[in-house]
C-alpha cells in the first residue's frame, strides 16, 4: 500500500485553539468538517499527543481558524512544531486592533464570545463550536461538536494539505552523503542506515510512516 495516496484526499489546515483558565493554546489539524446542517454541527479529529486535544476533552470548547493559501510557513512552525506543554504558544502573538501588524510574520488575533482565540491574519473564517460527543480513534480523538458562532473574516482561498506541501512547505535542504530520513511534513532529517518504526519527529510529531529515506 502507498500511504501517500491518503494526501490526495481534500485535507484543510486549520489552527485549532483552546482556553483552560489561563492559558491559551493551540496546534495545527488536517480534519475538520461539517457533518450537519440542522442542528449546525461539525468533526474534528485531534491527535492525542497534542496538549490542545486534552484542553478540548476537558473544557468542551474550541475554536478554528481556517487557514488560506496566503499563509506563511512560520504560522505552521508557531502551531505545529512545539507543543503546549513546553511553550507558551502567545509569546509572539498580537491582538489584532484593527492595524497592520507590527511585522510581516506577526501573528495577530481577537476573541470570540466564548473567550477563545482565532486568528485574523492568513485565516479566512474562524468558527466556535461546543462539543456534544467524542468518538475515540486510537491515536485521535473526534471530537462532534455544535457550532456556536462563525464569521467570515476574508475571501482569500482555504489552504489545502496539497497546496501546502507545493507551494508553502520549504524544500529539503541538500544533505551531501548523508544516509538517513526525512520527514515529509517539516523536513527533519533522522540520521542513519534505519528508522525506528515508532519514531515519532521531534518537530512536528508525526510517525515513521512520514519519512523517507534521503
Amino acid at each position: 500500500m502507498n500511504k501517500k495516496a491518503m494526501y490526495n484526499l481534500t485535507y484543510g489546515l486549520f489552527v485549532l485553539t483552546a482556553k483552560e483558565g489561563d492559558k491559551d493554546n493551540g496546534c495545527i489539524i488536517n480534519t475538520a468538517a461539517q457533518v450537519t446542517t440542522e442542528p449546525n454541527r461539525i468533526t474534528i479529529a485531534v491527535n492525542k499527543s497534542n496538549y490542545t486535544h486534552d484542553m478540548v476533552m476537558r473544557t468542551g470548547e474550541f475554536n478554528i481558524s481556517i487557514l488560506t493559501e496566503n499563509s506563511k510557513m512560520a504560522t505552521y512552525k508557531h502551531w505545529g512544531f512545539a507543543s503546549g506543554r513546553d511553550v507558551n504558544k502567545m509569546d509572539g502573538l498580537e491582538i489584532d486592533l484593527g492595524q497592520p501588524a507590527s511585522d510581516e510574520i506577526a501573528i495577530q488575533y481577537r476573541r470570540s464570545a466564548n473567550g477563545i482565540i482565532f486568528l485574523t491574519k492568513e485565516t479566512n473564517t474562524y468558527i466556535s463550536a461546543k462539543v456534544v460527543q467524542t468518538v475515540d480513534l486510537g491515536s485521535h480523538t473526534l471530537f462532534i461538536a455544535d457550532v456556536t458562532d462563525a464569521e467570515v473574516l476574508s475571501d482569500d482561498n482555504s489552504v489545502t494539505y496539497g497546496y501546502y506541501q507545493k507551494n508553502i512547505k520549504p524544500a529539503p535542504e541538500k544533505t551531501g552523503d548523508k544516509k538517513g530520513f526525512i520527514c515529509t511534513v517539516c523536513g527533519y532529517i533522522y540520521e542513519g542506515e534505519t528508522l525506528p518504526k515508532d519514531f515519532i519527529c521531534p518537530i512536528c510529531k508525526h510517525p515513521a510512516d512520514d519519512f523517507r529515506p534521503l
